[in-house]
C-alpha cells in the first residue's frame, strides 16, 4: 500500500560467484514507495567490456525491454522474473553463461507523486568455471547378508575462490526411481551426518565415511542387510560464502549408480534382479543381473530364462549354453545383445545402445534341475519385475565447419564446408569473414535464405577479382562456400558459418568458425642443405640432402632444384652442376663435366638428394642447392613465383691413411775395396694393394749435417731415375736398385772403392690406385747403413785439429796438411786442397797427382798458390799475397793409390780428410785508407764533423798524393 517514507530499492549483496551452466537467482525488493502494491521491476547489466553502457535484460512491464542479445533467452524463459510478492522479485537465469558476468542493476519505475529516494540498486556477478568433479564407476554388486560393502568416490575441484566441499552417499530402494535416502554425508562444515535409517548403525560404527588422500571418499557398510539392497550413488557439492555470510551451493555433481543385491541366507531358493541404471537414454547400455540365492549353490544346477514384458528373450541352460529366441537372434549377431553365466549364482543380460522398444519390465526365471540336461525342473522361482525406462534424446542442432584444406596459396580456390546436424526443418545460412590481424568488424561473404535464395556481400560481388563465388547446399545438411581464386593473404583469417533453423515461428542458431591461412609462394619457403659426412675418402660416396620446407604442400606445385658447386680452393662464383625441372628434365652444366655419369639425383615429397659416387680430389669444395617454385597449374612455367637458396656445405676429400712402416735401425757394412755390396731397405707394414717408389741416398762420412745426395729412384712402376751426380753411365752401371721381395729392396754397389764409403739410406713412398689415378699415401725413411772399407795395406791419418789463422793482406801464409799414418813403400799418394765460404759449398783449388804434376782448377790462382811437398808426408799449401777474397774454410784430402799388377791400373786404397782451417784476411792500414778515400759518401760525412778535422785533413792530403 501507500507509504509516506522514502523509496528504497535493495538488491542482493555482491559480489557473487556462480559457476557456468548453473541456475541462479538474484533478489530485488522496493520499500517506502507510493502507488500500487504491485510494483514493476526492470533488470539491466553493465558488461566488463563496456562498463558505462547499459544493456537491458528483462522487464515485468515491457515485453520489448530486452536487447537483441537477450531476446531469445527471455522468450524461451532461459531468463525470467519471478514475483515473490508485490514489491519483491527474483531474477532467474536458468543456464549461466560466461557473457552473463557483469554489474547488474535492478530498477523500479516511479509510481510516487514525486521523485524521492533511490529507484535502482546494483550488484556484481562473476561467472567462474565449474571445476567440481565426482566420479564412481557404475557397478552391479551382489552380496550376502552380513557382508561388508565398500564403495569409493573421487571428488575434486580447482576453483581459485575459497570454497568448501560436501560429500554424501545416497540409497534408492528397489529398481525404480524413488526418493533417495541419505546414508551418510560429510557436510561443508566437516561434520558427519547419517540419514535417519542409518543413524543407529552409524553410532554403532557399522556405517563409516572416510577420506583417503586428497580426493577419495570411501563408504563402508558392515553387516549389510536386505534393506540395503538397491542403488547407491555419491553426490558432491561445492559451497561458497556470499557477502551476506550465507553459504550457497554453486555446483552439485552425482556419480553413476552402483546396483547392490543382497542375497538372503535362507535355505529356500530366491531370485533377485538388479540393474546398473533403469532410467536410460537412447544409445545407453542396459545391464541386468539375475542373482540366485540358495544353500550349497555350487553343487546345484540352474537354468535361467530372461523375459521382457513377459516374453522370453534368451535361455542359459545349466551348462551355460545360450539360446536366443528367433526375434532376438539378429540383434545378438550384430553384438547388440549379450547374455552369459558369470557364476553359478549370477547371470548377466546386456543390451548395448538401447532403443525406445527396449523400455518395459524385465524378469529372470530360475529353474533348478536335478541333473544337468534334465528337461523337468525341481522348482522354479521368478524374480520381481524391474522397470526400465528409455527416454528419447532431444534433437539438438549441431554445427561443424571445415575446409578442404585450411592452408592455401594465393590464387588457389578456397572451399569451406558448413555441416549441420539435427535440423528437421528449413535452414538459412550466412558466411562471415574477418581478415588476419584486422581490428574491424567481420564482413558478410554470402548468405542463403530458407528458400535457397543466394546473396553476396558487397566485397565479393566483383567476379573479376576472385571469380564467381558460390554457396551451395551440396548434400543433406552440408553448405559449401567456394571462392574460386583467392586474391591475397587478406583472404585468410577467420570464417564463420551461422546456421538458423526455423520452425513454428521459432528459430535456433548455431555458429561455427575456422581459421584459414592464405600464403604467398615465398612465405615459409626454406631450403636447408646437409650432409651426413663432411670428410670423405677417395673412392667413397657421399650424399647431399636439400630439405625444402614451405607453408604449403610442395607436392601440389611445380618445383625445380639446381645444384651449385664451388671448387676448393674457391673461385669467384659457384658453377651450376645440374638442374632438375618440374617435368623431370635434367640439364647438366658445362663447367664441371666430370660430375655427369657419377652423380645420382633423387627426390622425395620435400627433399632433393645429390649422391656423388667414387669421390676424387676434383669433388672437394662447397655445395649449395637452389629451389624454384611456380604457382599451381602455371603452364607454361615462365618466371618462378619464388626462389630460395640453401646454406653452403663443404666437402673435403682425403686420401686413405697410410700404414707404412720402414725398418729404421742403423747398421754398418764392412767391405773390401773392389768387392760388391748390398744395402737393404725393408718394409715392415703397408696396405696390401699398395705399390712403392724407393729412393736411395748417400751421405758422406762427415760432416754430420752434410746434404744427402740422391743416387737412384725407382718409381711404383719399377722405372729407375738416377740423380744428377750419378748421371754418368759408368756410375749407373755400378749402382743398381733391385726389389728382392714384396717388402725388401736392395741397393747393389758393384766393385766398391773407398770413394763409395759413407752413410746410405732409402726413402719409401706408398702409392695406391684410387678411382682415376695413382695417389701417394705417405712415405718413410730407413735407418742409416754406414759403408766402411777394409784397407790393411795403408793407414792414412791426417791431423784432426781445426785451426783458425789470420794474415794481413799482401802477406804470405802456409796451411798445414801432414800425413800421420803409414803406407807401403809401393803406395802412391795424391792430395787435393778445397776452399769455400761454407762447409757445404767447398770447391777444389788444386790437386797434386802421383806423378808430381799439379792441376789448378782456377787458373787465376796459379801464380799465388804453391803446394809444398818437402817430405812424403807433408802436403802444406802456401798462399802468396793474401787477398780479402781468400777468407774462408780450407781442407785437404789425401788419397793412397796402388798399381794392380794384373790390370796395370791404379786402384784407390785409402783416402783421408783433414779438419777445417779458417783463414781470415786482415786489411792493412793503407788498404783501409784507400777504401775510405774511394768512398764519396764517407767524404761528405767528414765535411760535416769539424771535431775530427785534423784527422780528416791528414786523410785528404794522403788521398791527394
Amino acid at each position: 500500500g501507500a507509504s509516506t517514507g522514502q523509496r528504497e530499492v535493495t538488491v542482493q549483496e555482491g559480489p557473487l560467484y556462480r559457476v557456468k551452466g548453473s541456475h541462479i537467482t538474484l533478489w530485488c525488493k522496493v520499500s517506502g514507495y507510493q502507488g500500487p502494491a504491485e510494483q514493476n521491476f526492470q533488470w539491466s547489466i553493465y558488461l566488463p567490456s563496456a562498463p558505462e553502457r547499459e544493456v537491458q535484460i528483462v522487464s515485468t512491464i515491457d515485453p520489448s525491454f530486452p536487447y537483441a542479445i537477450y531476446t531469445q533467452r527471455v522468450r524461451s524463459r532461459g531468463i525470467y522474473v519471478e514475483r515473490v510478492q508485490g514489491d519483491a522479485v527474483l531474477l532467474h537465469i536458468t543456464e549461466l553463461q560466461d557473457r552473463d558476468a557483469g554489474e547488474y542493476e535492478c530498477h523500479t519505475p516511479n509510481t510516487d507523486e514525486r521523485y524521492f529516494g533511490s529507484y535502482s540498486a546494483k550488484m556484481n556477478l562473476s561467472v567462474i568455471a565449474d571445476t567440481l568433479s565426482a566420479s564412481m564407476a557404475p557397478q552391479v554388486l551382489t552380496h550376502a547378508e552380513g557382508d561388508v560393502v565398500e564403495l569409493t568416490c573421487e571428488v575434486s575441484k580447482s576453483t581459485s575462490q575459497h570454497t568448501h566441499l560436501s560429500v554424501g552417499w545416497y540409497h534408492l530402494q528397489g529398481a525404480g526411481e524413488h526418493r533417495a535416502e541419505e546414508v551418510l554425508s560429510l557436510s561443508k562444515d566437516f561434520v558427519l551426518r547419517p540419514g535417519p535409517s542409518y543413524a543407529q548403525r552409524f553410532l554403532a560404527g557399522d556405517v563409516q565415511l572416510n577420506k583417503i588422500g586428497n580426493t577419495t571418499y570411501k563408504l563402508s557398510i558392515r553387516g549389510v542387510k536386505l534393506s540395503d539392497q538397491g542403488q547407491l550413488y555419491c553426490e558432491a557439492a561445492e559451497w561458497i560464502e556470499d557477502p551476506d555470510e550465507t553459504w550457497k551451493d554453486i555446483s552439485r555433481k552425482q556419480t553413476g549408480r552402483t546396483s547392490l543385491t543382497i542375497v538372503s541366507q535362507d535355505r529356500d531358493l530366491s531370485v533377485d534382479i538388479a540393474a546398473a541404471a533403469s532410467s536410460l537414454s537412447e544409445g545407453d547400455t542396459l545391464q541386468l543381473k539375475c542373482t540366485v540365492g540358495s544353500q550349497m549353490s555350487n553343487s546345484r544346477h540352474f537354468q535361467v530364462i530372461w523375459l521382457h514384458n513377459g516374453v522370453e528373450v534368451a535361455t542359459v541352460d545349466s551348462h551355460g549354453v545360450l539360446m536366443w529366441e528367433d526375434k532376438y537372434e539378429e540383434r545378438a549377431r550384430l553384438g547388440q545383445l549379450q547374455a552369459f553365466k558369470q557364476s553359478n549364482t549370477v547371470y548377466v543380460f546386456t543390451i548395448y545402445e538401447v532403443g525406445l522398444k527396449d523400455s518395459g519390465g524385465y524378469r529372470c526365471s530360475v529353474s533348478e534341475m536335478k541333473t544337468p540336461g534334465d528337461l523337468h525342473s525341481i522348482q522354479t522361482k521368478l524374480s520381481s519385475d524391474i522397470q526400465v525406462d528409455v527416454k528419447q534424446i532431444e534433437r539438438r542442432l549441431s554445427l561443424s565447419v571445415s575446409a578442404s584444406t585450411p592452408r592455401v596459396m594465393v590464387g588457389d580456390a578456397l572451399i569451406l564446408l558448413c555441416e549441420l546436424q539435427g535440423a528437421t526443418s528449413t535452414v538459412s545460412v550466412q558466411w562471415w569473414h574477418l581478415p588476419p590481424q584486422h581490428p574491424g568488424p567481420r564482413v558478410l561473404v554470402a548468405a542463403m535464405k530458407q528458400d535457397g535464395t543466394l546473396s553476396l556481400g558487397s566485397n565479393y560481388q566483383n567476379t573479376g577479382t576472385r571469380g564467381s563465388l558460390q554457396l551451395q547446399k551440396t548434400s543433406s545438411g552440408v553448405f559449401t562456400l567456394m571462392i574460386p581464386s583467392t586474391l591475397d593473404e587478406g583472404d585468410g583469417g577467420q570464417y564463420w558459418c551461422e546456421a538458423t533453423e526455423w520452425s513454428r515461428g521459432q528459430s535456433w542458431t548455431e555458429t561455427g568458425e575456422i581459421t584459414v591461412t592464405v600464403s604467398s609462394m615465398g612465405l615459409g619457403l626454406q631450403a636447408t642443405l646437409r650432409s651426413r659426412i663432411a670428410t670423405v675418402r677417395y673412392g667413397q660416396s657421399f650424399e647431399l640432402i636439400c630439405q625444402v620446407t614451405a607453408s604449403y604442400s610442395l607436392e601440389e606445385v611445380p618445383v625445380a632444384v639446381a645444384w651449385l658447386f664451388q671448387p676448393s680452393p674457391p673461385t669467384s662464383h659457384y658453377h651450376e652442376l645440374v638442374q632438375v625441372f618440374p617435368n623431370g628434365t635434367i640439364v647438366w652444366g658445362a663447367a664441371q663435366p666430370h660430375f655427369q655419369g657419377k652423380a645420382q639425383l633423387m627426390k622425395t615429397a620435400s627433399s632433393f638428394s645429390l649422391r656423388i659416387h667414387n669421390a676424387v680430389a676434383a669433388d672437394e669444395g662447397t655445395y649449395r642447392c637452389e629451389v624454384k617454385v611456380w604457382k599451381r597449374n602455371a603452364l607454361p612455367l615462365g618466371q618462378p613465383a619464388a626462389t630460395v637458396g640453401s646454406n653452403a656445405v663443404g666437402i673435403k676429400v682425403v686420401l686413405p691413411e697410410s700404414k707404412l712402416q720402414v725398418a729404421a735401425g742403423d747398421s754398418s757394412l764392412d767391405v773390401a775395396s773392389g768387392a760388391d755390396a748390398a744395402i737393404e731397405c725393408r718394409i715392415l707394414f703397408a696396405q696390401n694393394s699398395s705399390q712403392f717408389a724407393v729412393t736411395w741416398y748417400r751421405l758422406p762420412p762427415s760432416p754430420a749435417d752434410a746434404t744427402p745426395v740422391q743416387i737412384v729412384r725407382t718409381n711404383y712402376s719399377s722405372i729407375p731415375e738416377y740423380g744428377a751426380e750419378f748421371s754418368h753411365p759408368a756410375q749407373q752401371s755400378r749402382f743398381l736398385s733391385q726389389r728382392a721381395s714384396s717388402s725388401v729392396f736392395w741397393l747393389r754397389i758393384l766393385s766398391t772403392d773407398p770413394r763409395d764409403q759413407g752413410r746410405y739410406y732409402c726413402v719409401v713412398e706408398e702409392w695406391l690406385w684410387l678411382v682415376d689415378s695413382w695417389y701417394k699415401l705417405g712415405e718413410g725413411a730407413s735407418g742409416r747403413t754406414t759403408l766402411e772399407f777394409k784397407l790393411p795395406e795403408c793407414d792414412l791419418q791426417l791431423e784432426k785439429t781445426s785451426h783458425s789463422i789470420s794474415a794481413r793482406e799482401g802477406e804470405e801464409v802456409t796451411l798445414q796438411c801432414s800425413l800421420q799414418g803409414t803406407c807401403l813403400p809401393t803406395t802412391n799418394l795424391s792430395a787435393t786442397w778445397f776452399w769455400g765460404e761454407e762447409i757445404s759449398h767447398l770447391k777444389p783449388l788444386l790437386t797434386l797427382h802421383i806423378n808430381g804434376t799439379v792441376e789448378y782448377f782456377q787458373e787465376s790462382l796459379a801464380g799465388r798458390l804453391h803446394l809444398r811437398h818437402p817430405t812424403t808426408s807433408d802436403f802444406s799449401l802456401m798462399l802468396r799475397s793474401v787477398e780479402k777474397e781468400d777468407t774462408g774454410l780450407y781442407r785437404c784430402q789425401v788419397q793412397a793409390w796402388q798399381w794392380q799388377s794384373e790390370e796395370n791400373d791404379l786402384a784407390l786404397q785409402a783416402l783421408a780428410h783433414s779438419e777445417y782451417t779458417w783463414l781470415t784476411a786482415i786489411p792493412t792500414e793503407s788498404t783501409l785508407l784507400s777504401r775510405i778515400c774511394s768512398s764519396p759518401p764517407l767524404l761528405s760525412f767528414i765535411l760535416y764533423f769539424p771535431l775530427a778535422l785534423i784527422l780528416l785533413l791528414t786523410v785528404a792530403i794522403f788521398c791527394w798524393y
